[in-house]
């Protein structure tokens, strides 16, 4: 599994990654939850399970989560600070706009 530091993610790839509201969930969903604590499974996502792990790419490739496995699941981190560095109040713009719901 590749991570991929957010400087080194071009603007329109963050910004594409963001722009997808059941992304927007996982990250809402994360950034309310301590690091490490939510498995890609457990998410409510109104999405195939291959879709899902679709989504949970692309937020990798933009740089907006890490993962890690543990025995059979897959934990996930919102890399808050380090995007932030990046690309200064993109975040917060979004996790404060109305929900998608």
């Amino acid at each position: 599994m590749i991570h991929v530091h957010p400087k080194d993610v071009p603007l329109q790839d963050a910004l594409t990654a963001v722009a997808d509201p059941v992304r927007r969930a996982i990250l809402r969903e994360l950034a309310e939850l301590p690091d490490w604590t939510k498995a890609c499974g457990t998410f409510d996502l109104p999405v195939t399970k291959a879709t899902r792990s679709h989504h949970f790419a692309v937020l990798r490739a933009a740089g907006l989560i890490e993962q890690r496995d543990e025995g059979p699941r897959r934990l996930n981190r919102l890399r808050r600070p380090e995007f932030d560095q990046a690309f200064p109040g993109l975040l917060d713009l979004v996790l404060s706009s109305p929900s998608d719901r």
